[in-house]
């Protein structure tokens, strides 16, 4: 409790381009080893970048959607490293003058302790930066004549388009550092920049993560963890690399900046070189590529075709359909989603007005129904054969007293397999529900009728054998029965 962790994170969001950023190759996924780098790519001599337009359309969506400044002018510069799989001897990227500046993002804080509560915070975003990936060094792959493993060299990811997004040094725990990556991952996908698939390497973190005496104001050393490509990994390395950096000070030793790799296997983090400053890599203006010029006109264009934000549509949906705050957290979670269940209750408001909590809770079944259908036959919400429309008449036949619930998970059944509709299903098939009091009370009066003991021992005090009078007037009636006044008039009728 002496300590404060401080954190803050590099993601490096792969944009869902269909060519590289400098070239025409393609950045589809699993093709194989070097089949897509190209001449640019590879840094034959005398070949030029050119700057792919739909990369710098979407790092200006994403600094709209953290409220970040979009630079009129952003120079691209050559960060100068030698690496096997970095053929040019330098990687182009943004340093000085960055396409996005700064900005920030609200995170729903989940801590890991079971006892604390969750909570809301905004980390800053200092900038996000246009640049190209690296190749990938296969390591024991190959062998020579000997048996000795041989590294081979990958380029399909060269000059694959990355958004690098880097945080302030504003998280002080790997609960919030998570609930931020995860907020990043989520709001990537729902601008549509980034398919958010961590296990192809399309969206990865860094942790810089650092620690100091409670009250001090100076940061302490960090070091950096990289290629953190799961949301429980970056938990455990940066708890480790926490714990570890503490140890050390309070034994009398010194943290040395470095980068670190993170071993999930023993659940630890390695120092792997020490930690590069920005004058190592002796950044300077790329002459191959002129300035980028963005007009506000085409950040206008851009903001117009953006879809609505979703922390806009999450406070929507606690305003307007009343979502506890969980609820409307999750269902922004996947902005098809999201959406889908929105246009839903717009259809569904209407038909619904001046009922009691029915309407919610046939809401929540449909939400329900459409979750379990999807999972079991493999299907995204944009494939469901059932439209919003459609699910909010068959919900508010339940509402108004058509069918029930479990008739209804029959209607959905024969909607799902391109039957009809729901009202076409219900007249059809002749699913609705018995509410004549008169023709329940002839159904509960001949099984009543037909069970003189069970009768008896209801009304000595067995009052479990009511489910049993359930069961059976529901039989009778062919699962028809109105629930509700099924149950009334079984009391009134069972009654002594």
């Amino acid at each position: 409790m002496n300590w404060e962790i401080v954190i803050g994170l590099e993601i490096h969001s792969q944009l869902s381009t269909q060519s590289k950023i400098f070239s025409g190759a393609s950045t589809a996924f699993g093709a194989e080893p070097n089949s897509q780098a190209c001449a640019v790519d590879i840094a034959l001599p005398g070949v030029l970048p050119v700057l792919n337009k739909g990369a710098v359309e979407r790092a200006i969506k994403f600094g709209l959607a953290v409220g970040a400044p979009i630079a009129p002018r952003s120079i691209f510069a050559r960060k100068n490293y030698f690496y096997p799989d970095l053929p040019k001897g330098y990687q182009i990227s943004q340093f000085d003058q960055p396409v996005v500046g700064q900005g920030a993002l609200t995170i729903q804080v989940e801590p890991l302790s079971g006892s604390a509560k969750p909570y809301e915070k905004v980390v800053r975003i200092t900038r996000a930066h246009l640049e190209e990936d690296a190749g990938k060094s296969l390591h024991e792959v190959f062998r020579d004549f000997s048996g000795n493993g041989l590294t081979g060299v990958d380029l399909n990811r060269a000059g694959i388009p990355l958004l690098e997004i880097v945080s302030e040094p504003d998280m002080r725990s790997a609960a919030e550092a998570v609930a931020y990556a995860k907020a990043m991952h989520s709001l990537v996908r729902w601008i549509d920049i980034c398919d958010g698939n961590m296990q192809e390497g399309s969206f990865r973190c860094d942790a810089n993560v650092s620690v100091r005496r409670m009250g001090e104001e100076k940061l302490g050393t960090r070091r950096e963890i990289k290629n953190l490509n799961s949301f429980k990994f970056l938990q455990q390395a940066i708890e480790y690399e926490a714990q570890w950096q503490i140890d050390t000070l309070e034994s009398g030793g010194k943290i040395q900046q470095a980068t670190v790799l993170f071993d999930a296997d023993k659940g630890e983090t390695r120092a792997m070189r020490n930690k590069e400053d920005a004058h190592d890599y002796r950044y300077f203006p790329d002459p191959d590529l002129l300035p980028l010029a963005i007009s506000p006109q085409w950040i206008e264009e851009i903001r117009r075709d953006m879809h609505e934000p979703r922390e806009s549509m999450r406070k929507r949906f606690i305003e307007e359909y009343h979502f506890e705050p969980y609820m409307a957290n999750s269902l922004v979670a996947d902005r098809d989603r999201a959406v889908y269940f929105d246009s839903f209750w717009k259809y569904y408001i209407p038909m619904v007005v001046g009922k009691d909590d029915s309407a919610v809770s046939g809401a929540n079944w449909a939400m329900i129904e459409i979750g379990a259908m999807l999972n079991l036959s493999g299907l995204s919400i944009t494939q469901t054969p059932i439209t919003p429309e459609a699910l909010a008449v068959l919900v508010a036949r339940i509402v108004d007293g058509t069918i029930s619930h479990k008739i209804a998970k029959e209607v959905f059944g024969y909607m799902w397999a391109g039957e009809g509709s729901a009202d076409a299903i219900i007249e059809a098939k002749g699913l609705k529900q018995v509410s004549d009091i008169g023709a329940l009370e002839k159904i509960i009066d001949e099984v009543i009728a037909a069970n003189p003991a069970q009768l008896a021992e209801y009304r000595a005090g067995k009052e479990k054998v009511f489910g049993f009078f359930v069961g059976l007037s529901m039989k009778a009636s062919k699962g028809k029965a109105n629930p509700v006044q099924l149950n009334d008039i079984l009391k009134r009728k069972l009654a002594p």
